[in-house]
């Protein structure tokens, strides 16, 4: 079973009688992140959740925060 797959079955917990689709997938960002729109129908309503792969392989309900540029602050030799 797949990592994504068991994050959906425990997000979602699909019946048969109402049995996940991916909806939509695709990059996002000019960072060309993989994400993937997941869906069920029951019969409250649709629910959708979005997954998003990070660059370690793993998939989150949230995007991976871009790298950012930082100083740090050293002891110059004497």
């Amino acid at each position: 079973m797949s990592r994504l797959r068991s994050l959906v079955e425990r997000w979602l917990a699909p019946i048969h009688a109402a049995p996940v689709r991916i909806s939509r997938f695709g990059d996002v960002g000019s960072g060309q992140r993989r994400h993937v729109r997941i869906e069920v129908l029951r019969p409250e309503g649709a629910v959708v959740i979005l997954f998003f792969r990070h660059d370690d392989g793993t998939w989150h309900v949230f995007p991976q925060q871009r790298e950012r540029i930082s100083m740090g602050v050293g002891k110059a030799a004497e």
